[in-house]
């Protein structure tokens, strides 16, 4: 378990606590400045807050109360940069090597072989990094960071200098090598889709501040506050009035003069903001009524039809609302099965299990 709890006042506040269990990797996702990089050089002992307490595996790193403070080689801690930080003048294996100082000297070779090839560089280990593809450097910054024997694995952006395709397979590698792995790892990307697809958990922060954490799908899908909704990306942000609660005791919303159905709870009478994700906007599709076409209807016109690759962009401007857009995707062969094109005319449902309801503007 590695444990996390920082606080400072500046040059880059904090005021950040999650933990890591053993197996799992946790994604730390936020704006630039928002101290994620910061967070992972303090628990690597390369930057010391003001406050707070770092342990990992019961050993403890750094504790400003009782005066602990671990120089980052007392710390059993694996790190992946961006830049991937080889030595040029070095062979793969012997880049792996130079992180075994706990190792005899004789058994370095052969557990730096072993390294590489659990990251699939067998064959490789006499190149230098000059002569390794940019993934491939990068998969001898993950062997050389295992290499440490650690008790925390920290990763900072170590995709983003790769190509689409390269990080794709890396994106694969990682899940691969994730099982074979028995410590807390923590991923610092300014990448949404990339923290989803790796991470156990997401840790959303901003100004050094953690705003939420959980699974990715309901950090996604349930975010805390409208902060953390716009911080994720959400497209699908509004306000609205609770109007008196159905039979069942769930929230009615007024959005805008449109009444909407909920399973949600809110007092009668607050301003809430609200959000739906896309997977919940349901075309009412021309050839068969589309699920849902009786909960939360929208009619409106197709302001925006834009294809990326097999999926559709969509913004639907209410007839109720223009000003208010509503975005959802589609596959396009789904639109273009239904005529959606901007301009034209359009009604989806809004999936009531799907409407998530937040508390009042800036909560």
């Amino acid at each position: 378990m590695l444990e996390v709890d920082l606080r400072a006042d500046g040059p880059i506040p904090l005021a950040a606590r999650f933990s890591v269990a053993a197996g799992e990797l946790v994604a730390l996702v936020g704006p630039s400045g928002s101290g994620k990089s910061t967070i992972l050089r303090a628990i690597a002992g390369l930057a010391r807050p003001s406050g707070g307490r770092v342990a990992a595996q019961g050993e403890v790193w750094f504790d400003a109360d009782r005066g602990v403070f671990l120089p980052a080689h007392r710390r059993a801690v694996g790190m992946v940069f961006q830049s991937y930080a080889l030595f040029p003048h070095m062979s793969a294996r012997d880049n792996v090597a130079a992180a075994m100082g706990h190792v005899p000297r004789a058994a370095r070779p052969a557990q730096a072989q072993a390294l590489l090839a659990m990251v699939n560089l067998a064959g490789l280990e006499d190149r230098r990094p000059a002569q390794l593809s940019g993934g491939q450097q990068q998969r001898v910054a993950v062997a050389r960071a295992l290499a440490r024997a650690p008790r925390a694995l920290l990763m900072d952006e170590p995709f983003s200098a790769v190509d689409r395709a390269t990080r794709e397979r890396l994106y694969r590698e990682i899940a691969e090598l994730r099982a074979r792995l028995t410590m807390p790892v923590a991923l610092v990307t300014h990448d949404m889709d990339e923290a989803a697809r790796l991470a156990d958990r997401l840790v959303v922060l901003r100004e050094g501040r953690t705003l939420q954490e959980g699974a990715p799908q309901a950090v996604l899908t349930r975010p805390a506050s409208p902060e953390v909704a716009r911080l994720i990306g959400v497209r699908n942000l509004f306000e609205a009035t609770a109007l008196a609660p159905d039979a069942e005791g769930f929230a009615r919303l007024d959005w805008a003069g449109l009444t909407l159905e909920t399973r949600a709870r809110a007092a009668h009478g607050a301003r809430v903001h609200w959000v739906i994700p896309d997977g919940y906007v349901a075309l009412h599709r021309r050839d068969r009524p589309s699920r849902g076409e009786h909960e939360n209807p929208v009619s409106g016109v197709v302001a925006e039809a834009l294809t990326l690759g097999q999926t559709v962009q969509i913004a639907l401007r209410p007839d109720h609302a223009p000003q208010l857009p509503l975005h959802f995707s589609l596959p396009l062969r789904v639109a273009q099965r239904n005529g959606v094109a901007p301009g034209v005319r359009a009604a989806v449902s809004l999936i009531a299990e799907g409407l998530h309801v937040m508390g009042g503007p800036g909560a």
